[in-house]
């Protein structure tokens, strides 16, 4: 991989990463146009950038749960938060866990990331009709979450978007919706960084990648990242999550055709 592809992708991932559409999904299409084959570690590692933007934008509520972890105390608003993380964390993880590998198989194709944007799109969409009603995360509601974000290991289906519908489909509010999801995904990237990380690290050393190339890709996840997250937010304020539903239909309509040769 050249440092103009390296840079293609980091800028697809800081794109997709926060908006509801997807970064996996985009990252293998862009792969797959570009007649490129990165190795998984790659595109985690695009995800530390845009995670350093999580602890950015969220640092006040990750510093008050640190302290709430550190003094045992979970009856604060925050503290409250480490068991439903936690919670929320684990059916993620066993998700992730067992079935990574047999998805990053089987979407190797433009077809079924194709059927997976078509997919998510539906689930945006139905959040048009959602009513906010509690600003109060169960652990019944967080388990849930968790469970969506594990199903968003599939390429064209969004974390951020799978878990967001989730909570806005609860009646969760969507400012708890919105902080509650991303405060979930930092547990869930480390631990896919570290499992990736594990298993495939040869396979990055292997690849011809370089310390540029990475460094390079990984900060501009980071800045772009900033733009695109907090513009989720200005949309989720107004209740225009939805309007990600027709992107991810166009996309994966002419993704379908294109494999099945209609044009």
């Amino acid at each position: 991989m050249d440092l103009i592809k390296a840079i293609v992708l980091g800028v697809i991932q800081a794109l997709t990463e926060w908006l509801p559409i997807s970064s996996t999904g985009h990252l293998k299409i862009a792969e797959y146009f570009m007649n490129q084959t990165t190795p998984l570690l790659f595109n985690f590692i695009l995800h530390v950038g845009t995670l350093i933007v999580v602890l950015l934008f969220f640092r006040k509520d990750i510093k008050n749960i640190l302290s709430a972890l550190a003094h045992s105390d979970f009856r604060t608003e925050h503290g409250q938060l480490v068991p439903l993380i936690i919670v929320g964390t684990v059916p993620a993880g066993i998700i992730g866990t067992l079935s990574y590998e047999n998805v990053n198989n089987a979407f190797r194709d433009i077809l079924p990331i194709a059927a997976a944007l078509i997919l998510c799109g539906i689930v945006l969409y139905s959040t048009k009709f959602s009513h906010e009603k509690t600003d109060t995360i169960g652990y019944s509601a967080a388990i849930l979450i968790g469970i969506a974000e594990g199903i968003a290991i599939i390429p064209g289906i969004s974390r951020s978007g799978m878990t967001i519908a989730v909570a806005l489909l609860l009646g969760i509010k969507r400012e708890k919706a919105f902080r509650f999801s991303f405060l979930l995904s930092i547990p869930a990237i480390l631990g896919a960084l570290a499992l990736t990380a594990y298993t495939q690290l040869d396979e990055l050393t292997t690849s011809g990648l370089g310390s540029t190339e990475i460094i390079t890709a990984t900060l501009i996840a980071l800045i772009v990242g900033c733009f695109t997250l907090r513009l989720l937010w200005r949309i989720l304020a107004r209740q225009k999550l939805h309007v990600f539903a027709f992107y991810c239909w166009i996309i994966g309509t002419a993704l379908v055709m294109l494999s099945l040769r209609i044009f």
